[in-house]
């Protein structure tokens, strides 16, 4: 039977472009490639972790925005739970320019700092039958009282950045999974701040160098040719959903990993999954 998460969190739409580099002030650039997916953090997670033979729910705010049409459309494979359906206000829309010479990425986004919604919007059936909660920190109320709420289900939090309200969520974590941008607010070392909070899995990705890893060696990232590094981190997260629930947590790390690196050798975020040679579970 499939594994049954929650992924809570920001939906963007994403525009992709493929240049050169980022354009300069005043500088008008052609490029070799676009692209238009649904994006965020919970997001690409979700949608990774269904790919690996999984069933995803993205608990998110979407609304009814004309825009919003192509956030479902690229969404229709995932069960989506929309916080407020009925707003008319336009999705948050991410702008990214990907380097062709490096896969690295510039983005402009809005996030979702317009679109904080209450606890009040959460069913009492919400946890019915999950197996993992992720949890990005864009929809923080809602994410902290889902925490709250999930008992003996595992917490994973996708902490790329300190977001303010991040100390209501830790509490009620198990596995914390940190980007090198994480800083902690306070005069501690992220491993201190996160184990202060009672987390012992705890890792920090570091791109394409060695995942720090709490009481742990160092965990190897495979190195690939790099096209596009855009949503690597998500779908790093979504893979270590799947592998957490069969393996312990340092292994879950270098599995997820090789997922993660293998979406890099491809231009957006959905590629990966539509190559002949995805990634296969059975066969690595």
């Amino acid at each position: 039977m499939a594994n049954r998460g929650l992924f809570v969190g920001l939906v963007t739409l994403d525009l992709i472009y493929l240049a050169d580099a980022p354009p300069q002030p005043n500088q008008k650039i052609v490029a070799q490639e676009t692209t238009i997916a649904a994006g965020g953090p919970a997001t690409n997670a979700a949608i990774a972790f269904q790919h690996l033979g999984n069933s995803s729910t993205l608990f998110s705010a979407i609304g009814c925005h004309p825009i919003c049409h192509l956030i479902k459309a690229d969404l229709k494979s995932i069960n989506v739970m929309d916080l407020n359906p009925d707003s008319p206000e336009p999705p948050s829309i991410s702008s990214i320019v990907v380097s062709q010479s490096t896969g690295d990425r510039a983005v402009i986004s809005l996030n979702a700092v317009r679109t904080q919604l209450s606890p009040d919007c959460i069913p009492s059936s919400i946890l019915d039958e999950v197996d993992i909660i992720l949890i990005d920190g864009h929809q923080m109320a809602v994410g902290a009282e889902i925490a709250k709420m999930a008992g003996t289900i595992p917490v994973v939090i996708d902490a790329g950045s300190w977001k303010p309200g991040f100390e209501q969520i830790f509490p009620y974590v198990d596995y914390a999974i940190c980007s090198a941008n994480f800083q902690a607010p306070i005069e501690q070392s992220v491993f201190d701040y996160l184990y202060s909070y009672g987390i012992e899995n705890i890792a920090i990705t570091q791109g394409e160098n060695a995942i720090e890893v709490f009481n742990h060696p160092q965990i190897k990232v495979p190195q690939v040719n790099v096209k596009d590094t855009l949503g690597a981190g998500d779908i790093f997260h979504g893979a270590f959903c799947h592998f957490i629930l069969q393996h312990d947590f340092v292994t879950a790390l270098a599995e997820a990993a090789k997922v993660a690196s293998y979406s890099c050798e491809f231009f957006g975020t959905r590629q990966w999954m539509r190559s002949a040679h995805s990634y296969n579970i059975e066969a690595r």
